[in-house]
């Protein structure tokens, strides 16, 4: 049984990784809305910059040329903002992910010092049953870790996917233009 103590420090203890977490919540919104803001001022300065070229297009080689130009970066600009976004979600994962796995090693921790109290307690010959419940413990938090440890290897399969695709997107973009050229 815990303490008055043990609940108190066990609240204040959630209550700041609440906050924690929260504060990381936040920040990722922060730096996904700076990036938002810099990619709307870039776009307005592009397409001010490419109205006024656009204007001044005399004959129709030069609008097809113009167009080829302004279009060629797209791909590479839509590839770079999208690495920016998943960075940031996946940095933002990474850190709920540490203070999960931190969380879950605490109740287990927890869970087998309480169940090391009610052996103290418990009548002889039940040791049997807590060496069981012990084991399920330790078993369930291997498989915990083989999971993590799964999920880990995905992402950065997953990573390393999203980064391939990026780059095939982009050379797509460049050689239609290139060959045109």
């Amino acid at each position: 049984m815990m303490t008055i103590e043990q609940i108190v420090a066990l609240h204040k203890k959630n209550a700041a990784t609440a906050f924690d977490l929260g504060e990381k919540a936040l920040a990722g919104v922060e730096k996904l809305t700076e990036l938002n803001l810099q990619t709307a001022k870039t776009l307005m300065a592009e397409t001010a910059e490419h109205t006024q070229a656009v204007l001044g297009v005399k004959d129709m080689q030069d609008l097809v040329a113009l167009q080829n130009a302004m279009l060629q970066p797209v791909g590479e600009k839509v590839a770079a903002y999208n690495r920016h976004v998943y960075d940031i979600a996946s940095s933002l994962s990474a850190e709920f992910a540490k203070v999960a796995e931190a969380q879950a090693a605490e109740a287990q921790k927890q869970f087998v010092s309480a169940l090391d109290s009610a052996v103290k307690n418990a009548p002889q010959g039940s040791e049997p049953a807590v060496a069981a419940v012990k084991n399920a413990v330790s078993t369930a938090a291997a498989a915990m870790e083989s999971v993590q440890k799964a999920v880990k290897q995905a992402t950065e399969l997953a990573e390393a996917n999203l980064k391939a695709v990026a780059t095939t997107a982009v050379n797509a973009t460049k050689s239609p233009r290139a060959a045109k050229a």
